[in-house]
């Protein structure tokens, strides 16, 4: 389950880092039990009723999610993946601090759990606690094992990027595109810092990349693209993106942005 971006206000606006909660594939649950079968073992039942939860959790219904973690709870209350299925129902319903509690617990429980780290981290990230959420990322991306590791990275050098810390912000999203090079958030983060240091070539390169991928453009997107090419002097790249960004996104900052350029150049 589960997240803009120069150095402007406002970079990271409308983005949330990925929760990568995965969920078990949906349709209905048949109960076969009857009076013929013996009781599932306690580990499967714990399993069953996890992957229920998950599955609820991915239909919204949040109250069957906590129904079948109560019933997991019950059996095993130190298993981790229980607390940090508990604390994705309670970050999507808005009780925060028990979402909090869950998450928390869950890693208490199992130091290594990555994804629960992850997903703390994107709960964090979203309560604006920018500092915490970089120290769990940067625990999780020292799993050279963990499946989602590149998102981490990428997920790791937004953090960064509100923290001004730009140095760091680059090299985790170079690190995350040493493992995805299609990754479009860090294409887009590596031009924008790439821009801003005043090596266009190498910004070129990477918004070049992304604008292959990415379609429509945002209207950040666009804005770089308009602001690289005037860089270059490649007056066609220029017209071809701001005639995109007036027409796609006219109230947007971006163009009038664009428009008070053009205005002081006559």
């Amino acid at each position: 389950m589960a997240t803009g971006y120069g150095f402007v206000p406002g970079r990271l606006s409308g983005l949330l880092l990925a929760v990568l909660l995965v969920f078990s594939g949906a349709g209905c649950v048949t109960n076969t039990d009857s009076v013929f079968t013996s009781p599932p073992a306690p580990e499967d039942e714990l399993e069953r009723r996890v992957a229920l939860a998950r599955q609820y959790i991915g239909e919204r219904d949040w109250e069957n999610a906590k129904r079948n973690l109560a019933h997991a709870v019950e059996i095993d209350e130190r298993d981790a993946e229980v607390h940090e299925a508990f604390a994705l129902v309670y970050q999507s319903t808005g009780e925060k601090e028990l979402a909090e509690k869950s998450f928390i617990r869950a890693i208490k429980l199992d130091r290594e759990f990555s994804r629960a780290r992850n997903n703390y981290a994107a709960f964090l990230f979203g309560e604006q606690r920018y500092a915490e959420a970089e120290a769990q990322l940067e625990f999780v991306v020292r799993d050279s094992l963990y499946g989602a590791r590149p998102l981490s990275f990428v997920n790791l050098g937004l953090c960064r990027l509100q923290l001004d810390k730009f140095d760091g912000a680059e090299e985790a999203f170079v690190r995350a595109l040493s493992m995805d090079r299609t990754n479009p958030i860090a294409l887009l983060e590596l031009a924008s810092l790439r821009y801003e240091a005043g090596d266009y070539a190498a910004a070129n390169r990477h918004y070049g990349i992304y604008r292959t991928l990415v379609r429509p453009q945002p209207a950040r997107a666009l804005w770089l693209g308009i602001r690289l090419a005037r860089a270059m002097d490649d007056r066609d790249s220029e017209g071809s993106y701001a005639m995109a960004l007036t027409n796609l996104y006219p109230d947007s900052t971006e163009s009038r942005n664009y428009r008070r350029i053009q205005r002081n150049e006559q």
